[in-house]
Parts: C-alpha cells; sequence; structure tokens
C-alpha cells in the first residue's frame, strides 16, 4: 500500500510539475513583453530563480541545520546536470537558438564563476568573505542585465500569450507554486520507492535528488524550447547555474562556513568542462544543435560511469 501511494505521489509530482512549468512560461513571457523587457532577461533572473527555489530550499535549509557540506554538491551536481542532461534533452527536441549576448556574456560570465568556485574552494570551504564575494558579484550581474535591458527594449512577441501584467503575474505565481511542490513530491516519492527497493543513499543522492531538485529546469526548459521561446530555455539554464553559484552557494556561506571537500573538485572541473562545452557547441552557429545535445547527453553518461 505504502509503495503505491508513493508511485501516485511520484505521478502527482509530474503532473504539478507539467503544468506547473507551462503556466511559468505562459505568466513569465507575457509580463516580459508587456513590460517591454526581453524574454532572455526574464528566463536568465524571474525564470532561473524560480525554477532554482528547490537547490536553493535544500542548499539554505541544510546550512541553517548545520548541514552545509551538501551544498557543494547539490550545487555542483544540479549545474552540471542543468547544462548536460537539460540542455542536451531540450536541444534533442529541437535545436535551440541561442540570443548574441548569451554566447558572447553569460556563458563566459557562468564559466569564470564555476572556476571561481573552484579556486575559492581549494582550502577546504567556503567562509564569510568568500559569501559577501559570491554576492556582490551576483548584484553587479543583475545591474549589467537591468542595463543591457534599458538598451536593448525591443523584442519579438510572436507565440507569446498577450495576458494583462496581474493575470500573467498570476500564473507565473501558480507555476511557480505547482513547480516547487510537483519537484517536493517527486524527489520525496522516489526517494521512499528506492529505499523501498534497497537502492543505497548515495546512489539516490548522485541520480534521483540531484535530479529532482533540476526537474523545474528540465521541464521549464523543454515547456519553453516546445513552444518556441528558445531564449528563455537557454537563458533559464544559464541563469540557475549562475543563481546557484553565486546568490545560494553565497548566502549559504553567510549563514555557515561551508566546508569544500577534495571530491568536489573533480566535480567542480566537469561543471567548467561542461560550461566550456556549452560554448563551443554555441558559439559557431549561436544555435544548440540536436548534434550538440548529444553529445551533451553522452558526456553526462561518461561522468555517472566514472563517479560510480
Amino acid at each position: 500500500m505504502d509503495i503505491l501511494l508513493q508511485v501516485l505521489l511520484l505521478v502527482l509530482g509530474f503532473v504539478m510539475l507539467v503544468k506547473g512549468a507551462d503556466r511559468f512560461v505562459d505568466g513569465s513571457s507575457s509580463v516580459a513583453a508587456k513590460l517591454k523587457i526581453p524574454q532572455l532577461v526574464i528566463g536568465l533572473t524571474v525564470v532561473a530563480m524560480g525554477t532554482s527555489a528547490p537547490e536553493a530550499a535544500v542548499s539554505i535549509t541544510a546550512a541553517l541545520k548545520g548541514s552545509a557540506e551538501i551544498t557543494i554538491g547539490n550545487i555542483v551536481g544540479s549545474n552540471i546536470l542543468n547544462i548536460l542532461i537539460i540542455l542536451g534533452i531540450s536541444s534533442v527536441i529541437t535545436a535551440l537558438a541561442v540570443a548574441k549576448s548569451t554566447v558572447k556574456v553569460d556563458i563566459p560570465f557562468m564559466t569564470a564563476i564555476t572556476v571561481m568556485l573552484l579556486v575559492m574552494g581549494l582550502d577546504g570551504k567556503l567562509g564569510l568573505i568568500e559569501g559577501i564575494i559570491m554576492l556582490l558579484v551576483f548584484a553587479g550581474y543583475l545591474t549589467y542585465l537591468i542595463i543591457m535591458a534599458k538598451k536593448n527594449p525591443e523584442e519579438q512577441t510572436e507565440g507569446i500569450k498577450n495576458y494583462s501584467v496581474p493575470v500573467g503575474l498570476l500564473f507565473t505565481a501558480i507555476g511557480l507554486a505547482l513547480i516547487v511542490l510537483g519537484s517536493k513530491f517527486t524527489v520525496d516519492a522516489a526517494t521512499e520507492l528506492a529505499r523501498e527497493f534497497g537502492i543505497s543513499e548515495r546512489f539516490i543522492g548522485l541520480t534521483i535528488v540531484a535530479l529532482g531538485t533540476s526537474l523545474p529546469e528540465l521541464f521549464t526548459s523543454v515547456v519553453a524550447a516546445r513552444k518556441g521561446n528558445a531564449d528563455i530555455a537557454i537563458g533559464n539554464i544559464v541563469g540557475s547555474n549562475i543563481f546557484n553559484i553565486l546568490f545560494v552557494v553565497g548566502l549559504s556561506a553567510l549563514i555557515t562556513p561551508v566546508p569544500f571537500a577534495k571530491e568536489f573538485i573533480f566535480d567542480t572541473a566537469i561543471a567548467i568542462a561542461a560550461a566550456v562545452l556549452l560554448f563551443l557547441c554555441c558559439f559557431r552557429d549561436r544555435k544548440l544543435s540536436r548534434a550538440g545535445g548529444i553529445i551533451m547527453l553522452i558526456s553526462y553518461a561518461a561522468y555517472f560511469v566514472v563517479i560510480l
């Protein structure tokens, strides 16, 4: 009976994620169009922060409870998954056009802050100073996005729902709530099922929980890609990775010193390699093709084999 309940909760979680992602993309796209804000900026900020809510909740709660050692694993693992699995799947479904500013600024910036995370963690922990630096860099990045949005107000609105701003905001909020709740149901149910079937907790952590906290990004990006809002699909992932490192790790480090185990050096190096791979796949044609997506999925499979 307990197994049946967990299966039903798992299905409910997936339904909430699908419906939530749908509402979230429609609502945020509509608000972006009405306020003359580029979809790219919405993807890099509101959508990215919203879909990073599970990572933020897990990491900050862990820090508050004195279990900060899971913060780095959660964030680095999710960032690798975001690029290699989520953009891999999204681009296999449909080739993703990438904005010029994303290729020239946002992806290199994401790569640079991942290198910064690795360098800061080489002494074994991230403390108050590192947390302050990360949050200041994040504030600077948000300022840059606002300035760029004012300089480039034009944005194509074809295919975007024409909701009023209040309705668009309502749908965005409903979508976000469904995404976060759906993610929680999915992770909790999948974890319980794994334990019922005797799968190790280490395996659960590396697969189900890492994927579970990245499910909002997965569903939001796939829905955005299928709706033709490629800037949200790519911007959501790049923005989520930037948000995860600068805000989530930064805030966690302000709360309590965050341990950076030696094992994470390899994982963070893989996160850097994934960011470089994304840049190389997009640099020439400003498009993430199906071939690029397949390379990303194969790369994650290889990484998964190595960590096991």
